[in-house]
């Protein structure tokens, strides 16, 4: 079977994808911060019948990511990396005239440090894979100029060139950085404490990954309204 390593993946759109690619037949090993809420996760996933390895722990912890890519070694290799793991730098967002700089050093680590630490580990395993995969997580904050996202932006945009570079120097991997639009997850609530808007669930931007993986097309950054809406 193939391996995915998701991290972030207890809640929102890590256990969407989680729970899609478990239902095709993936192994899973799944990364998230609080251990009780990944174990439910992970045996809600299990369910489908695949081999699930959940591995609580902080991505920004070399360590930890060395186990992980361990775990997917001992399922048999990595097929898919999904850097999913999102830090905003200040919970709620705020000017740039007011960011703890602490806070964004937080939001570089784990939104670039940390995914470019996790790829390197697991690099040896990706380029055996019939068809290795990176996905990284984008926003379009990384793209446009909104006012209180301009840390979490700037690490995503970071984020995005780091991904348009693997993908030069993987021509072996394909490297695909994906907006996945307003959801509705416990990260935007907590950027932007009441805001009552309607967004989309994070299951109903699923397909747009799967696409990727269907069709693979070649490295780059796409949009998961376009994926979804048949363009790219």
């Amino acid at each position: 079977m193939p391996v995915a390593i998701i991290t972030g993946a207890s809640k929102g759109l890590g256990r969407a994808l989680a729970e899609a690619l478990a239902a095709r037949g993936w192994d899973l090993v799944l990364d998230a911060r609080t251990a009780e809420v990944l174990k439910e996760t992970a045996a809600g996933v299990a369910e489908h019948g695949t081999r699930v390895e959940a591995l609580a722990g902080d991505v920004a912890d070399a360590a930890h990511r060395g186990a992980l890519v361990a775990a997917a070694r001992r399922l048999g290799g990595c097929r898919l990396l999904v850097n999913n793991a999102s830090s905003l730098g200040a919970e709620p967002l705020v000017r740039l005239a007011e960011l703890p700089l602490d806070g964004l050093r937080r939001a570089l680590e784990v939104n670039v440090v940390a995914a470019l630490g996790l790829v390197q580990e697991a690099l040896p395993l990706l380029r055996t894979a019939p068809d290795g995969a990176v996905i990284t997580l984008s926003s379009d904050a990384a793209a446009e100029a909104y006012g209180t996202w301009g840390g979490y932006g700037a690490s995503k945009a970071a984020l995005d060139q780091l991904a348009a570079v693997l993908g030069e120097e993987e021509p072996g991997l394909r490297v695909w950085a994906v907006d996945p639009g307003d959801m509705a997850t416990d990260l935007y609530a907590a950027a932007v404490p009441g805001d009552d808007g309607v967004r989309a669930e994070p299951g109903s931007v699923v397909p747009a990954f799967l696409r990727l993986l269907d069709e693979r097309p070649p490295s780059g950054r796409f949009g998961a309204s376009a994926l979804l809406e048949g363009r790219r």
